[in-house]
């Protein structure tokens, strides 16, 4: 018995629109009982007050307990991403594994794995424990998927949890202290402290190399594969693996490039051609029905510029850089693939170099001769 991959990315019309998702259980072509995750790019503004998030998350937990278990819709990682700046096109990626006895063939195929951490602790965010915690969760869900080897992981998708007002005043009133009372920059502390953790799992980043001062601040520690979003609709962290495996079945594969910055396409590009793609300039109509999913970070670098030129995402009061960067790398990566249902997160700290970002490529496999 092994198992296979299926993955879906269906359009939203809103944040509680799951009509796409319920028609495709109604179709057969989803089986609720397998679905592992759906990733969400929703409309809203992406910072501590995005309650769109919640929204859909609560949108999608009441229509996933019409088909399983309180208890198993629970297990169901919802990675919620607001903000979906310039063009860039709401949906929904639902992820899924079912047992089969189809033998592998034609090499690894495309393997998931998740779990949930436990609670964080307010007074653990943005420091080394939480680094820790999501370590040791990035291993349970390499466990759950079946990877053995961390070179074989190509994409973590984590959703980490934010501080507010309320959060801190619960920690202070412990005696506890916090990294931070902004509790938008906690947002970039937590995803910050994620990333490591995913970079201590894969063997990117050595755990000596972490202290709490260098959390958000030191540049030089990324990982490659490490996607980190966090939010104000949970408290513990939902990490969703994805890499390849032998013993997995079905036509599905990935791979991962590293942008050096928000223009840096050409190692996307390299990705999918070693997916098979001509990749020779936009993706063509036929090419682009092999494509299943382009997930992607996205940064305004901290230098405050683009390949020398300045830029003012960070100078803008108005808007979060994090909104600017979103759609700027949309935008990117949209005229390479053309189409702009992807699944772009910003806030990149530590999660490939500063001001680029780690994306990764979901598509069906090239079958010789067909």
């Amino acid at each position: 018995m092994t198992r296979r991959a299926y993955v879906h990315r269906i359009a939203a019309a809103s944040p509680d629109d799951t009509s796409g998702i319920e028609a495709a259980i109604a179709a057969g072509r989803i089986d609720p009982s397998g679905i592992v995750a759906i990733f969400g790019k929703t409309e809203g503004n992406g910072c501590v007050n995005d309650f769109a998030r919640g929204f859909a998350t609560q949108s999608l937990g009441l229509m996933l307990k019409q088909h399983m278990s309180a208890e198993a819709a629970h297990a169901v990682c919802l990675v919620m991403s607001g903000g979906t700046e310039g063009g860039m096109s709401p949906h929904w990626t639902v992820f899924e594994r079912r047992d089969t006895d189809e033998a592998p063939a034609g090499g690894p195929a495309l393997a998931i794995g998740r779990t949930r951490t436990p609670v964080l602790p307010f007074c653990d965010l943005g420091r080394v424990a939480e680094v820790d915690m999501v370590a040791a969760g990035v291993r349970a869900a390499m466990q759950d998927a079946g990877i053995d080897d961390p070179d074989d992981v190509h994409f973590v998708q984590i959703k980490c949890p934010l501080l507010t007002v309320q959060r801190i005043g619960e920690a202070e009133a412990q005696g506890g202290t916090v990294a931070t009372r902004d509790t938008l920059k906690s947002m970039g502390l937590s995803r910050a402290a994620s990333a490591l953790g995913v970079g201590v799992a894969l063997g990117e980043i050595g755990r000596d190399q972490i202290g709490d001062g260098r959390i958000a601040a030191d540049w030089s520690l990324w990982s490659g594969r490490a996607s980190c979003s966090s939010g104000i609709e949970l408290l513990d962290h939902e990490i969703v693996v994805l890499g390849t495996s032998p013993n997995w079945s079905g036509p599905l594969v990935i791979d991962h490039a590293v942008m050096s910055d928000g223009i840096d396409i050409e190692p996307v590009r390299a990705a999918l051609r070693r997916l098979g793609f001509a990749a020779d300039g936009q993706l063509s109509a036929a090419e682009r029905t092999r494509l299943v999913a382009l997930l992607s970070k996205a940064e305004a670098s901290h230098d405050g510029k683009i390949r020398g030129h300045r830029h003012t995402m960070l100078d803008d009061s108005d808007i979060s850089a994090t909104r600017h960067a979103r759609a700027f790398v949309c935008g990117a990566l949209a005229g390479l693939v053309g189409h702009a249902e992807i699944y772009v997160s910003g806030g990149a700290e530590h999660q490939g170099p500063d001001g680029g970002g780690p994306v990764a490529v979901i598509a069906e496999r090239v079958i010789p001769n067909a």
